[in-house]
């Protein structure tokens, strides 16, 4: 897989990527993360990529002539599945669509910054927009590192035990039951005795249960979406 990232400020996006499951993933070769300066199609001495917001409201807005020769240009060297938007106002981040982007080849992510960007790159370049949550960051950049988190951990061979990745939240509409390790008792709090029991049958029947339990407390909303 292969994923390019367009932002002003590509510092931000130095460590996310050099550091565990994504690391890994690129070091084995699966996935190729690539991070464009906008400012490098900016024009002038000051390597402009944003203006003035037309109607004179405040804030800048990222200009369209820059991203779209950005785009252009990655274009020239392969097809894209999806241009993605990081946007406050669109479709929230779930699993199913995590689950859906890692099967894609190649992908573009746009990131925003100051007011926003200039429509007509949402309504002519971009094929589809994220949001992480119902909040504002300052640009795009961060919310383009979680999707790329959780995007590639689920390439096969980014995670050593790929089952884990299989049990995790939302993956069945649920959230994970609790989990523990050793010590078996500390401080006088005990491990479920039936976690200690051996028995794969009743540890999978304990599992579903806590998990239905915790999906009906914190997330109510997911067993109406599933039926269960």
């Amino acid at each position: 897989m292969r994923i390019d990232i367009i932002t002003v400020l590509p510092q931000l996006l130095e460590s996310p990527f050099d550091h565990s499951i994504i690391k890994r993933a690129k070091e084995k070769g699966l996935v190729e993360i690539h991070i464009h300066d906008l400012r490098e199609y900016g024009k002038g001495n000051y390597r402009q990529v944003d203006d003035y917001n037309y109607g004179g409201d405040a804030g800048m807005v990222l200009m369209i002539e820059p991203v779209y020769n950005l785009i252009n240009d990655l274009k020239r060297e392969r097809e894209y599945d999806q241009v993605i938007y990081m946007s406050p106002d669109g479709e929230l981040l779930s699993q199913p669509m995590a689950n859906r982007l890692s099967c894609l080849d190649n992908v573009i992510i746009l990131c925003g910054h100051y007011k926003g960007i200039d429509h007509r790159i949402r309504e002519h370049l971009v094929t589809m927009e994220i949001s992480i949550g119902d909040y504002v960051l300052s640009g795009g950049e961060l919310a383009a590192a979680v999707v790329c988190d959780s995007v590639v951990r689920l390439i096969p061979g980014a995670i050593s035990d790929e089952t884990s990745a299989l049990s995790d939240s939302f993956q069945d509409n649920l959230l994970s039951p609790p989990v523990y390790t050793r010590p078996a008792e500390f401080n006088g709090w005990r491990v479920p005795e039936v976690l200690l029991s051996g028995n794969p049958k009743l540890i999978s029947q304990w599992q579903e249960e806590k998990a239905l339990e915790r999906t009906r407390l914190l997330r109510p909303h997911l067993l109406d979406s599933s039926g269960k």
